[in-house]
């Protein structure tokens, strides 16, 4: 879990939160409260750099009392006053994946090629032309061609030293074909290749990408909160 908030968040030296760590350019804030519980119930959180002390403080002892998970859907036990002492109105939350190295990069018909800056007007890309933009940065990227066509890509989304968090996207006609799952696994094995973890995570309300990780078997570590 602390790979997973590396690769999503900038820190400053006293590892408050400064940015979203996207690896191409410009700079988005980070969330003022991230929570990550994990399945054999460690807890870590991140506050941003400038929520004041005193709710740093009221924050911290609420944490520190959070249960074990028990059920991935359910919200921590003190989000009420975790909403209430931010004065916020919306959180995400949602499942976080290990990809195990697994032979699902090589369960399909369709095999893998590596996008790069140099290669991405050697396919038809409708349908991912924000691609181009992101290319040189969001590295490695791996795709399912189709006919010529891309149809399914995995690329790195959010980039530490240590681990690189998944960026998935589906063209709708060719979705339920078993491609996703197989790209994830196919850039998860390019990310090994260049000595970093892999990982992989979604919204509780995102159920095509839960579906792409349960049918993938990819094991849950753990569960993300966080308040903008």
């Amino acid at each position: 879990m602390n790979m997973h908030a590396e690769a999503l968040f900038t820190h400053d030296d006293k590892m408050r939160l400064r940015s979203i760590n996207e690896p191409w350019p410009g700079e988005r804030p980070a969330p003022r409260f991230f929570l990550g519980r994990t399945m054999d119930g460690k807890t870590i959180w991140r506050l941003r750099h400038d929520v004041p002390i005193s709710v740093v403080e009221q924050l911290e002892s609420l944490i520190k009392v959070e249960p074990a998970i028990r059920d991935i859907h359910a919200i921590p036990k003190h989000y009420e006053s975790y909403m209430s002492l931010l004065h916020a109105e919306q959180f995400t939350m949602g499942p976080c994946y290990y990809v195990p190295d697994t032979s699902l990069a090589d369960a399909s018909s369709e095999k893998p090629v590596t996008i790069t800056k140099e290669n991405i007007t050697k396919w038809d890309y409708s349908g991912f032309e924000w691609l181009v933009s992101e290319i040189e940065y969001a590295q490695p990227c791996v795709a399912i061609v189709h006919h010529e066509q891309i149809v399914s890509l995995c690329r790195s989304v959010r980039i530490s030293c240590h681990a690189h968090e998944a960026g998935l996207e589906t063209l709708h006609d060719f979705r339920g074909r078993g491609y996703a799952a197989h790209v994830v696994a196919s850039w998860a094995q390019a990310v090994r290749r260049i000595g970093a973890i892999p990982l992989y995570s979604t919204f509780c309300d995102n159920f095509s990408s839960q579906r792409v990780a349960a049918k993938a078997n990819f094991p849950i570590y753990g569960v993300n909160f966080t308040i903008r």
